[in-house]
């Protein structure tokens, strides 16, 4: 356990190890909540959750359904790109 000390501007001083142990570097936004009697810092995620239902309108698929053969298929096909690539 660390001790830090809160400025006139309101501003608190996350140790060095705590900013190291969860990856923090300077910039990093963070989300205050109350807990109990303190505060949770959660880092602030670069975007808003979302569901499958709020994103599955872009997986609409126009085309007849795929078969598991020509599914094995295409994926063959990809390896052997892939490696003919390598080689």
């Amino acid at each position: 356990m660390e001790t830090t000390r809160l400025s006139s501007k309101g501003q608190v001083i996350i140790p060095k190890a705590l900013r190291a142990a969860h990856h923090w570097e300077a910039g990093q936004e963070l989300i205050a909540t109350a807990f109990g009697d303190g505060i949770l810092l959660k880092p602030k995620k670069p975007f808003q959750e979302t569901t499958l239902a709020d994103v599955a309108g872009c997986l609409h698929y126009q085309d007849k359904p795929k078969s598991l053969d020509d599914i094995e298929n295409a994926v063959q096909q990809g390896f052997l790109e892939q490696w003919h690539d390598c080689h």
